[in-house]
């Protein structure tokens, strides 16, 4: 994708009842996902979603340039 368009191509928005309900719903979304042609970050937000302390709440903002 040129550098001169902006690289989102989609939004993914998922809710639940609670972190957990929404945290299997993300996981979801992420495996029915396809997007062709171009490279995504999706196995980085899947391999996000399995980290305990993501799951706990557990972060601030610099966790995920600490985690990368």
């Amino acid at each position: 994708m040129s550098p001169y368009y902006d690289s989102l191509l989609a939004k993914v928005i998922v809710w639940g009842a609670d972190r957990d309900e929404a945290i299997r719903r993300s996981r979801r979304a992420l495996a029915e996902l396809e997007v062709d042609g171009v490279a995504t970050t999706t196995s980085m937000h899947r391999a996000l979603l399995d980290e305990p302390w993501f799951a706990a709440g557990e972060f601030h903002t610099s966790t995920l340039e600490d985690w990368l």
